[in-house]
């Protein structure tokens, strides 16, 4: 039941001015219903989510993820939430938390371009702890999960790509708001309760990129804290607890205080626009290749050339890849790190050693960034001869474009350039290919027959329990 609504803010609207856009994401949500999802939206958000659950299921392999949980495990008390692809049960706050870790550690999971965030690892995170939680249907927990989705892509959005000048990670930056809507939805908070919820989230809202510098595990954790925050924050709302109203707009708010002078620039209607008649699920890129996104066209464009010129990789000059002016101080500087990246993280934020193990193995999957292949003297030698400059061409933030130009010994030069890169647009990976990379990853963790129970019950998540999945999840 919900608690009474009794709280004494402000009023969230004066007749002279319009709602507050919390306040109109807190009317959006509280209506929201598994009806008024259209089919083919709820049909790709359970894809989205097997393509999550694939890459949690390959994470539980690495060792990032055993040390976490060691992390966890020394301050949890007993649990009664199950954790993805592990037998252990956690209290649900830790519980989202580790699932975060699972989902977005390998950074292989999906991404909106536009918003430039990662949205169904803290949508799906919340809705499924608070939904298993609270023994309701997978109805209720693909309802939560579109709800996330809408709204953390939308916050996203306005920023217009802005959070990655000034040093933070819009996935854990902007999923406080959504995760707090996405429990609260759950929960069954009032409108005003959502929107308390939305205000007091603004202030744990924060996700620097100093990771970069080192290739340390922040980035990993950034998820679950939103969804913890989101959590908390829903829950604080619910007991009576007051928030601001302008999160978002607020002279203090979160576009005013990250962005500094490019807040002027900040697209405010975009929060609300169309929001239950355009549905950014739709658009949520699952990624092809295991490192950032801003790099995809290149490791692209690369393997299109070595596949159509028979290009051996010790007879290249030099190479120039080409990305968004706006990406270079995330996966291209300093150059010497990316050159020679110390770790697995640093290589999946290095445009330098992408496209050259590309060039030098023909593919990239989670095998090219184990050790002994980052320490092959091939690719590093050819990641000496990479320089990354600004695509001219560029269509970031909407599409991740980009290119090499392959400059040979011989004097030859070859140059391919992908407008819209894979995986985006009307690139987009079909169901089947989506499966197709579950199972890959899938594989790393399990047999092949329990890889089809969960592809099963993930696919058929809206006909069962959403405590009945979390327990086959878990298995």
């Amino acid at each position: 039941m919900n608690a009474p609504d009794t709280t004494t803010s402000p009023d969230q609207t004066t007749a002279s001015e319009q709602p507050t856009l919390s306040a109109q994401l807190s009317k959006f949500a509280h209506r929201l219903t598994y009806d008024s999802i259209p089919a083919d939206v709820r049909e790709r958000a359970k894809y989205l989510i097997l393509d999550a659950v694939g890459v949690a299921l390959a994470s539980t392999t690495y060792d990032f993820t055993h040390r976490v949980l060691d992390g966890i495990q020394g301050m949890a008390e007993d649990g009664g939430c199950y954790v993805i692809g592990m037998p252990d049960k956690l209290p649900l706050r830790d519980a989202v938390l580790m699932n975060g870790v699972l989902i977005h550690g390998l950074d292989y999971d999906d991404s909106h371009l536009r918003a430039v965030l990662h949205p169904t690892v803290t949508a799906f995170i919340t809705s499924l702890g608070i939904a298993e939680k609270l023994n309701l249907s997978g109805r209720d927990l693909l309802t939560a999960y579109v709800l996330g989705v809408e709204t953390v892509t939308r916050i996203g959005m306005a920023a217009k790509g802005g959070f990655h000048h000034f040093g933070f990670h819009p996935t854990g930056l902007v999923g406080h708001f959504s995760c707090a809507l996405t429990a609260g939805k759950l929960y069954g908070l009032t409108e005003q309760q959502l929107t308390m919820a939305q205000g007091l989230a603004g202030s744990t809202a924060a996700a620097t990129q100093e990771f970069l510098e080192e290739g340390a595990w922040n980035k990993r954790l950034h998820p679950g804290w939103a969804s913890v925050a989101g959590i908390t924050a829903a829950n604080l709302a619910r007991g009576g607890a007051i928030g601001p109203t302008k999160p978002y707009e607020g002279r203090l708010g979160l576009f005013n205080t990250h962005l500094k002078d490019l807040a002027k620039a900040v697209d405010y209607a975009a929060i609300t626009r169309e929001l239950g008649a355009t549905w950014e699920v739709m658009n949520v890129a699952v990624k092809p290749f295991p490192v950032c996104h801003f790099i995809h066209a290149c490791g692209d464009a690369a393997l299109i050339l070595r596949d159509k010129h028979a290009i051996q990789p010790d007879q290249i000059e030099k190479i120039t890849a080409l990305i968004a002016e706006e990406t270079l101080h995330i996966v291209a500087e300093p150059a010497a790190l990316k050159k020679k990246p110390a770790n697995d993280y640093d290589a999946k934020f290095s445009v330098h050693y992408f496209v050259a193990a590309c060039l030098v193995r023909g593919k990239f999957g989670l095998a090219e960034l184990e050790a002994d292949v980052r320490s092959d003297a091939a690719i590093l030698a050819l990641a000496q001869k990479v320089e990354a400059v600004a695509d001219p061409d560029s269509l970031y933030p909407g599409i991740l474009s980009g290119g090499v130009i392959i400059k040979m010994k011989d004097g030859k030069a070859y140059r391919h350039h992908e407008r819209i890169n894979r995986g985006a647009g009307d690139r987009a990976l079909t169901g089947a290919e989506i499966e197709a990379k579950y199972f890959d990853n899938a594989r790393l963790a399990l047999p092949e027959k329990r890889a089809r129970e969960i592809r099963d019950a993930v696919l058929n998540l809206d006909q069962a329990s959403a405590r009945e999945l979390a327990i086959t999840l878990a298995k």
